[in-house]
């Protein structure tokens, strides 16, 4: 049922607030505490080092980004969470004011571990037919533990053991304003019994993350607790009763999404009841164009991916030709003669930075001959279509012609 909040009833704290609901669409706000905010649904993008790759933090928020990923993990080995605390957190670190979401460390586990064991990744079938990549010799750096995660630095080597604990405290360190808990991230190809022995595993993890953060939070930080299990219904179930039964702030979505794009919708729809109305909602690692209609029809507010900044360093921009919804500038049809004079941009009608000063062909003479301003140039385009997507989502929702939009987009 449609569902406009009035001012007077809207469901509001300091950090969410509930805008609007229509079914599962939702419309909210989420605030940090030093004012700045971010509409939901929203797409976070992936800055793993406290930076998107190729983009400064003023071009960031020029491009009306209000949110960003920052990697725990990776901070913590450079240059250190005390030495961003004495710099003032990552805000000023990096100069960035909009909401900076910090993971635990509990995807690294995944993909420095189990995922170079088998192979894949979240959703076991994106990387090939037969579900996996190509097997490679790479040394896991990374084992689970029923009491901490044990990492060996790609950096140097040291041995590193990543608790519930330390894990909090590094990210209170970083000053971030959206924290996450620690959290095993299975293998889609894992079976039923560790599937369960990791969920509960993480279950435990994410109260001893909770008694930590209420011990140290000053007021200025929020925690999410992570629903995980796997593509099994009882798993999930009882990880969503337990974790929402909890005093967290917001809830993620975290683990392995089963063995195709299609089980991303059946799990969400088995959990997102279990879910407070008045929390915000997060689904880790997700960002193709699919997964964010999927996301957004199933009660996400937000979602945070690679996709559009990866994409980009290897020339493949987005554009609104469905049903891939991207090109390749690298291909050999640019490197034709009549290529090479493709006097147009990216997208004729596209307001990006990239597409208002510069064509085709010269972006595809930068990318063959290694100039990395074309990365910067790609990353500006890729992440303004998706925000003007989620813009035109919103607005959609608002308006109530959701799917007639959705419907439209992918018929183009």
């Amino acid at each position: 049922m449609q569902n406009y909040i009035p001012n007077t009833q809207k469901q509001k704290n300091n950090f969410f607030e509930l805008l609007y609901t229509n079914g599962n669409l939702r419309i909210g706000k989420l605030r940090n505490s030093i004012g700045q905010e971010l509409l939901t649904p929203a797409f976070i993008p992936v800055a793993t080092n406290a930076s998107i790759r190729a983009l400064d933090s003023i071009k960031v928020k020029e491009l009306g980004i209000n949110g960003i990923f920052v990697n725990t993990y990776h901070m913590h080995l450079t240059p250190g969470e005390d030495i961003v605390e004495e710099l003032g957190g990552l805000h000023k670190f990096m100069n960035y004011d909009g909401l900076i979401f910090t993971d635990s460390g509990g995807f690294q586990a995944f993909s420095l571990g189990q995922a170079i064991t088998d192979g894949v990744g979240k959703i076991v079938s994106i990387f090939s037919k037969e579900g996996r990549k190509k097997q490679t010799k790479q040394e896991k750096l990374a084992e689970v533990t029923d009491e901490y995660i044990v990492f060996k630095s790609h950096i140097d080597g040291r041995i590193l053991k990543l608790t519930p604990e330390n894990s909090i405290l590094i990210q209170h360190k970083l000053g971030s304003d959206i924290l996450m808990v620690l959290d095993e991230c299975t293998s889609p190809l894992a079976s039923y019994e560790y599937t369960k022995l990791s969920m509960e595993r993480s279950l435990k993890w994410a109260l001893r993350c909770l008694d930590f953060f209420k011990q140290h939070n000053k007021g200025n930080q929020y925690l999410y607790g992570i629903i995980q299990g796997g593509y099994h219904y009882d798993l999930r179930i009882k990880s969503a009763e337990f974790i929402c039964s909890l005093d967290f702030d917001g809830i993620a979505i975290g683990g392995s999404l089963g063995t195709s794009k299609d089980n991303i919708a059946e799990i969400l729809s088995w959990i997102i009841g279990y879910i407070p109305q008045e929390k915000p909602r997060h689904l880790l690692g997700i960002g193709s164009i699919p997964e964010i209609f999927t996301a957004i029809e199933n009660g996400i507010d937000t979602f945070d991916c690679v996709i559009p900044t990866r994409y980009a360093r290897t020339g493949t921009v987005f554009v609104n030709e469905p049903p891939n919804f991207i090109r390749d500038i690298t291909a050999k049809y640019y490197k034709n003669l009549e290529s090479r004079k493709y006097d147009f941009p990216i997208e004729q009608d596209c307001d990006c930075y990239t597409c208002k000063n510069y064509t085709v062909a010269y972006l595809n003479h930068l990318f063959y001959v290694g100039e990395i301003s074309v990365m910067t140039l790609l990353t500006i385009h890729n992440l303004n279509f998706y925000n003007k997507l989620l813009n035109r989502i919103r607005q959609a929702i608002l308006e109530n012609k959701y799917f007639e939009f959705k419907k439209h987009f992918f018929q183009k």
